[in-house]
């Protein structure tokens, strides 16, 4: 499942979106008015806002027979965005994230990750983090790749192929397929990935290309303290690199266009 192989950097990587995200004990000072003081700390880099109203789901309540469905308020979820849209801050109540959509090295990623979480500790002092994650989601397309033709289990491992890793099964004829799975990992981490063949919704839209989907979350979850939330996102990023080698084979692996670190 993991790669001894040492760290590469893809040319072709074919990440659709790259996803931190640092859960903590509910903030109330964060919904109850807009964060004015983190804004000016990150506004130079990330200077486009607006403030989104996310719906939890009714709760139910009363006894059997008699149950009815409350609804819950509104939680305010304020996003910051990079002028050319590729970097995205999210801040509620409950966690902070960084996501991009173009995402080239980790040493980048983490570089933009520095100024929002070092002002959110700042101004917040949280008490730790209840989880730590790092999210990566692939989207194979075999024909960008010169890949076309060559079929997903000579692109990737049985573990993540489910009835695709037979030689008498057809692609054609499979009109579904998905793995997905959630596991504890070494390094106390644990990993919720989906794999399989599907469509990419573009501007809500499908694109109408089919792709083979590799997404995989690796988390952390417990009490990390806010000092050592740096530290945990490296072990998972490390956990992440030898994971997707060992998801893919060195068809694919070189078709990616590998560069030595």
């Amino acid at each position: 499942m993991f790669s001894n192989e040492p760290r590469t950097h893809y040319q072709k990587n074919q990440l659709g979106e790259v996803i931190c995200q640092l859960r903590f004990p509910e903030i109330l000072s964060i919904g109850a008015k807009p964060p004015v003081d983190f804004q000016e700390a990150i506004r130079a880099d990330y200077p486009r806002y607006q403030c989104l109203q996310e719906q939890a789901a009714p709760k139910i309540t009363g006894t059997p027979g008699n149950l009815s469905l409350q609804n819950r308020p509104a939680t305010p979820n304020y996003q910051f965005v990079s002028l050319d849209g590729v970097w995205r801050v999210n801040l509620t109540s409950k966690f902070i994230s960084l996501a991009c959509k173009q995402y080239d090295c980790w040493e980048d990623f983490a570089r933009h990750l520095d100024k929002p979480l070092a002002a959110f500790i700042q101004l917040y002092k949280p008490a730790g983090f209840d989880r730590v994650g790092l999210r990566y989601v692939n989207l194979f397309d075999r024909d960008a790749l010169g890949l076309h033709g060559v079929p997903y289990r000579e692109l990737f491992q049985s573990f993540y192929l489910g009835p695709l890793a037979l030689d008498e099964i057809s692609e054609a004829g499979v009109r579904a397929c998905g793995v997905d799975g959630e596991l504890s990992i070494r390094g106390g981490c644990f990993l919720k990935f989906h794999a399989g063949p599907g469509m990419v919704r573009q501007n809500g839209q499908k694109d109408g290309k089919p792709r083979f989907i590799l997404d995989m979350d690796l988390y952390m979850p417990g009490n990390v303290p806010a000092n050592l939330s740096a530290g945990a996102l490296q072990t998972l990023h490390s956990q992440a690199d030898a994971l997707f080698r060992g998801a893919i084979t060195d068809t694919l692996h070189d078709s990616l266009l590998p560069e030595d670190i």
